[in-house]
């Protein structure tokens, strides 16, 4: 089974172009989802969250204010490598467990759907390396509509993160999503026959 990784920086798309190679038969595991699931009331992540950044990032009921944290860690350097240090230990668990199940169930490949590819290490897991890069206006526009932040909120996390300049010079593919879906499911279709058709394995 082929483990494909899918990064690139926030607001660039990756979930349309998982949508595509889901066309194509590849189911993807989304570790945004997972990072919510290990980051629940009463988990041991969470609880290392709230002693490395206080109590301030849970809500009144216990339950960790993502926004919050979002807002701390994305503040400098050092907050966001302390926020991936924690997190990326219990993510990477849980993926590994699915990527096993898929396995055991004879599954051709599955995309592992990781905006931190690089930074958790799981890149050296992964047979292909897919990034999606996209202009920063477009990804502004993403990040303020999808978490109802501001505009210079957006700004900030972006020039937290890789440059194009990184993924594109450390990834196999290179996914443009400047356009709409069409185009995006014509570039997965290109590289889905350069990964599967043309390979005899």
């Amino acid at each position: 089974m082929k483990i494909i990784g899918l990064t690139g920086g926030s607001g660039a798309g990756k979930g349309e172009v998982c949508k595509a190679f889901l066309g194509f038969g590849i189911d993807s595991v989304d570790t945004d989802k997972i990072s919510r699931d290990v980051t629940r009331k009463g988990g041991e992540c969470l609880g290392e969250l709230v002693m490395s950044f206080s109590g301030g990032i849970l809500d009144k009921y216990g339950n960790l204010n993502r926004k919050k944290l979002a807002e701390i860690a994305f503040s400098s350097r050092e907050n966001l490598d302390k926020l991936n240090f924690i997190t990326h230990r219990h993510i990477l668990n849980d993926c590994k467990r699915i990527i096993l199940d898929m396995k055991n169930a004879n599954r051709k490949a599955v995309i592992i759907d990781a905006p931190l590819l690089f930074e958790s290490g799981f890149d050296k897991s992964c047979d292909v390396i897919i990034s999606v890069i996209s202009d920063s206006q477009k990804r502004i526009e993403r990040i303020v509509k999808r978490d109802g932040i501001t505009e210079t909120q957006a700004e900030t996390r972006i020039k937290n993160q890789k440059t194009d300049e990184f993924f594109i010079a450390n990834s196999d593919y290179v996914i443009y999503n400047n356009s709409d879906y069409a185009d995006i499911y014509i570039q997965v279709s290109g590289i889905y026959n350069n990964i599967f058709e043309k390979n005899t394995e």
